[in-house]
Parts: structure tokens; sequence; C-alpha cells
């Protein structure tokens, strides 16, 4: 967990172009607003909880009055695939007196997780995000133990309601994102993807767009931004060691694929997360 708390709105919870590599839920207490999402808009309602996953593109829109708690998740990924690409996690569910409490209770136990400033941009930036993670590392250990059975249970409710992406992904395909998240430092080849599944590249492409709703070059140049994203943010790395670093020999073409995906070039980025 990087941020737990509760905050009051009058029209002003209006921020566009939210796009962050943790994940948020937020629980609303009392009043309306809207999450803008590029698949639909979500009117908040009082006593449910909604949930964005990281890397998905918003924005906010309150014109009144609005009480909210609001969590922020950063899942620590190793090489392994997200959560949010194998699961399909409903946006919305309705809360119950148990999650409500629980929710109370992890911000008592972590009174120094709340936002100051509300603008997205004055938290989610290199060193705010270092910070967080370190605090999170270096707490009392049984107040680490009961965040996270907290945020499990919390997350077990969407769950509840949540569906493997396209029923059940193909076992040849998942087998193929582990490989892909566990070599993501390296030049990833198509050819080598379809042996291992057995198939040919044709099929093996056809197979991959069935199951991921995209092909696995798009996949794959996602991912790298994705990762490339999240080492700017953290790490402070150079746009050219971060290019290099994601197996990519032509910078300016990893600068343009950078903001094909993001809509914003690697050194705007880098400009936007320095902290304020």
């Amino acid at each position: 967990m990087l941020n737990a708390g509760y905050a009051s709105h009058n029209a002003d919870w209006n921020w566009k172009n939210v796009c962050s590599p943790f994940a948020r839920i937020h629980f609303v207490k009392s009043g309306t607003a809207k999450i803008v999402r590029e698949n639909g808009v979500y009117e908040l309602k009082a006593g449910h909880l909604y949930l964005t996953p990281s890397y998905v593109r918003h924005a906010y829109e309150c014109e009144g009055l609005l009480e909210l708690y609001y969590l922020h998740i950063y899942e620590d990924l190793g090489k392994n695939p997200s959560i949010f690409e194998v699961i399909s996690f409903p946006v919305e569910i309705e809360a119950d007196p148990l999650i409500i409490r629980l929710i109370e209770r992890l911000i008592e136990i972590n009174p120094e997780c709340g936002l100051q400033y509300y603008d997205p941009r004055s938290y989610d930036n290199s060193v705010t995000l270092a910070d967080n993670i370190a605090k999170q590392s270096n707490g009392p250990i049984a107040c680490e133990l009961e965040t996270r059975g907290i945020l499990m249970q919390i997350v077990s409710r969407f769950l509840v309601k949540a569906e493997y992406r396209n029923g059940h992904i193909e076992k040849r395909i998942l087998k193929t994102l582990h490989y892909i998240h566990k070599n993501i430092e390296n030049a990833i080849d198509i050819d080598h993807l379809a042996e291992i599944c057995y198939l040919t590249k044709d099929h093996f492409i056809r197979l991959f767009k069935k199951e991921m709703n995209c092909t696995p070059g798009k996949y794959i140049n996602r991912k790298k931004i994705e990762t490339a994203q999240l080492r700017l943010l953290i790490n402070g790395m150079t746009i050219k060691d971060t290019a290099y670093s994601l197996g990519f020999d032509n910078v300016a073409y990893f600068n343009r694929l950078f903001k094909n995906i993001t809509g914003e070039s690697p050194g705007d980025y880098k400009k936007k997360i320095q902290p304020r």
C-alpha cells in the first residue's frame, strides 16, 4: 500500500489524464462524482467501492460535495504478469459494513499515509512514490502484516465478481506471457514465442490476439513501455539508459513508441513526474 486516507471535496476533485503505475480503490461515503475511462463513464455512488487498475488512463469529474476514502496499491510484479492482465475485475461493487470498518482500520494503523494534496501530480512522481514504497517496506512487521491482510480482504470482494479474461487464458498463451515478463529486458522474437507454444507463427498470432485482444507485438511493446515508465519514475534512469535496458538499440524508435503508447514523449513524461 502506498496511500490511504479520507478526503472531503466540494467540486474540486477534477483531474484529467491520470495514469499511474499503481491501482486505486475509492470508497464513496457520500456525494456523487464520475470516473471517466476509455471504456465508459462511471457514476460514483455512496456506499460503493471503485477499482481503477494501474496504467489505466482516466479522469475525475466532481460538481458538488463528495466524501470518500482512497487507497493506492502498488503491485510488486518482479517479472510476472499483473493480476489485472490475467483477471478482469469489476469497476464497481457494493460495500458491506465489514469492508467499511476494514478501510477505517487501515487508515488508523497507517496514519502517515494520507495525501497532503489531492492533485495527482503532487504524489504521482518519482520522489514521493519511492518514499512511500520505502516507508511501507521499513514499517513495523505487525503493521505490515495487518495492512496486507486488510488489502487482501478488500481485493477479495472484487474477486468475487471477477473473471479470468476470455473465460480462461489458454495455457500456451499464459506460458508466453510469463516468458515475455521474464525477458522484458531483451529483444523478444515472436517466432520463438510460437515455438514455445508448438504453433506456426500465424496460428500463434491468431490465438494470442483471440486471448489478449491484441497482437503479441503490440502486447510486448506496451509492457516494455510500462516498464520504462516505472523505471523513469522510481529509479530515475535517463531516457537513453532506460531504452537500452529494455532491449531497444534505437533510442529514437523508443521515443516514438513511448509517445505512441502513452500520448507523451519520454522527456515530457520525465518532466511531469519530477516533484513539484
